[in-house]
């Protein structure tokens, strides 16, 4: 398929939806992987990433569970299928490093900064798949629902959510906080 600029036309679309209640959503590894750079436009909303995205949720659903962690290429923990994945250990917040198969989002990057800025550690590294069973709170960034807790991962319930409110509080109360 050959692009022809003069038959391109531009299409909005907009669509309403309210903000997701802060409740949370359960989450299982997926058997799908996010495609290298070399394999896709991996820096847009393009291409193969939303096919893949639709698979890995459907997967998920399939199996009782609302979400699906992608493993980058290398079998390290790219993202939640919608959003961006962020792990809490021993204090610190986690969130995998951008390694160009995944969006680093904007909500993510705020997070960050809010979290270094109020004092709490946070790593920017390679995550491993066997760290999400033993976090000790995980939750999601994302444009759509800003930051979420994950309340089940796998067959493990995960019922404390004190980092991820703290990340959400500081995150809202910056963006209230911004002239409209």
């Amino acid at each position: 398929m050959v692009i022809d600029p003069t038959s391109t036309r531009f299409a909005l679309v907009l669509l309403p939806t309210p903000l997701p209640p802060p409740t949370g959503f359960t989450a299982t590894l997926s058997p799908y992987r996010r495609p290298s750079p070399d394999q896709a436009p991996t820096t847009a909303k393009a291409s193969c990433l939303y096919p893949i995205s639709t698979l890995a949720v459907s997967e998920a659903r399939k199996r009782g569970f609302d979400n699906a962690v992608v493993r980058s290429p290398d079998g390290t923990v790219a993202e939640f299928a919608t959003q961006n994945l962020w792990l809490v250990k021993d204090g610190v917040y986690v969130t995998p490093r951008g390694n160009g198969c995944f969006l680093t989002g904007i909500t993510r990057a705020r997070v960050i900064q809010l979290l270094r800025d109020s004092g709490h550690p946070v790593e920017e590294r390679t995550v491993a798949v066997d760290e999400l069973p033993t976090a000790d709170e995980i939750f999601s960034t994302g444009n759509h629902g800003k930051v979420l807790p994950v309340t089940r991962y796998e067959e493990r319930e995960l019922s404390s959510h004190d980092a991820t409110l703290l990340a959400r509080s500081l995150y809202f109360d910056f963006a209230r906080s911004q002239p409209v």
